[in-house]
């Protein structure tokens, strides 16, 4: 059966998906080693299948399939973990040293499973390697076709000119081995050290240690800070630390996403309903659904007078009625047809003021809407004589 939660388990590029697969994958998934070291060890005649001595690994193997390993049953298939690890200078990256040195594995907590690293740091070496209890997600993470880029911090001997980093910038051949695309950028200049950002995707053997002898800066340190999407941060010399599940499946199952559908995925949110919409002059009219509330028509404008903001001059404003008297009894109204009398009420003295000029505040037979002016002397009969 397949584990949902391996994002590695289906592959849909690999023909071997499925119930059958290929046997040094399957002992590889087991945890024991690495895909290609399982094919060594096939080869080494190690391996037996339903008690038949297997010599090589183009074999296919199903659930039901008894696979022993040095005579001893493999164990089931994992959940594959991963975990990062910063490794110290000193330390071999291997099990299995022919000169007897340290190596990373006897320093891991002892409640870890068996794992394997992912890629390789030389001895004087240090920083971040990914660890995996997975040695065929192993195989695929180290492997250049996943375009993850390595970063380092390289401190290199001697002055540096970028214009001469730049040369490697679209590969370079070193000793007959071709490298691809390196990035390198001076962080800075200390005496007769420099400190070197170094970013490339491939990772051959002590390459960056190469290419920089090459350029006639050799390297008195080196640190990885980066592999592909995991970062060295501030994990402390020596310490490991488990990737979460969630970040494992968000960074490496995008290479398998046919077993992503049995994910947990969060639940969609629920749509909040619109409120309706108030008829307006400027809105189109929506017909009110059953259940909503219904909308109150605009209540008309009245024809209140309005107060003014005091100013130097007052200001009387009068409704439709007291204009429309007012107009109809002033000097040039025309009439159109004959209208119904409407009593002239004299307006208050709080409300309207009188805005007649003093010359004429003393007649009190002057009609409210008279001409507002100088009073004159003589009438016009008088002045054509």
């Amino acid at each position: 059966m397949n584990d949902p939660h391996n994002p590695l388990e289906n592959d849909a590029s690999d023909p071997t998906s499925g119930d059958s697969q290929r046997l040094a994958k399957r002992i590889a998934r087991a945890g024991l080693c690495s895909r290609r070291d399982a094919e060594r060890w096939i080869e080494d005649g190690r391996v037996t299948v339903n008690g038949k001595l297997i010599d090589s690994p183009a074999l296919n193997v199903g659930p039901e399939d008894i696979v022993v390993v040095d005579g001893k049953p493999l164990p089931e298939a994992q959940v594959a973990r991963l975990w990062r690890y910063n490794k110290p200078p000193g330390l071999v990256v291997t099990a299995k040293d022919e000169k007897g040195r340290a190596n990373i594995f006897e320093r891991l907590p002892p409640e870890m499973p068996r794992v394997v690293s992912i890629g390789r740091l030389d001895l004087n070496s240090e920083g971040l390697l990914l660890l995996t209890n997975d040695g065929d997600l192993a195989r695929r993470l180290e492997l250049p076709a996943t375009g993850w880029i390595r970063r380092y911090r390289v401190r290199v001997h001697g002055y540096v000119s970028q214009a001469k980093l730049d040369t490697v910038a679209n590969g370079v051949t070193v000793e007959g081995i071709r490298y691809g695309e390196i990035r390198a950028e001076l962080e800075s200049q200390k005496g007769a050290n420099a400190w070197v950002s170094v970013s490339l995707t491939e990772g051959k053997n002590r390459e960056v240690r190469k290419v920089m002898e090459f350029l006639d800066y050799p390297v008195n340190r080196l640190i990885r800070v980066a592999y592909g999407p995991f970062q060295l941060n501030t994990l402390a010399r020596g310490g490991v630390e488990e990737v979460s599940a969630k970040l494992l499946r968000d960074t490496v199952g995008g290479e398998s996403r046919k077993g992503q559908a049995k994910w947990a995925r969060a639940k969609p949110k629920p749509k909040q309903h619109k409120k309706p919409l108030h008829k307006s002059r400027n809105r189109a009219e929506v017909e009110p659904t059953e259940g909503a509330a219904e909308v109150q028509p605009e209540k008309p404008r009245s024809n209140k007078p309005v107060a003014a903001k005091p100013t130097g001059t007052r200001i009387t404003r009068y409704n439709n009625t007291d204009r429309d008297t007012k107009q109809g009894s002033g000097r040039g109204a025309a009439s159109k047809g004959p209208r119904a009398k409407t009593p002239t009420a004299k307006p208050s003295p709080a409300k309207v003021s009188d805005q007649r000029h003093p010359a004429e505040t003393g007649s009190g037979g002057k009609k409210p809407g008279a001409r507002i002016g100088p009073k004159r002397e003589k009438s016009n009969a008088d002045r054509r004589r």
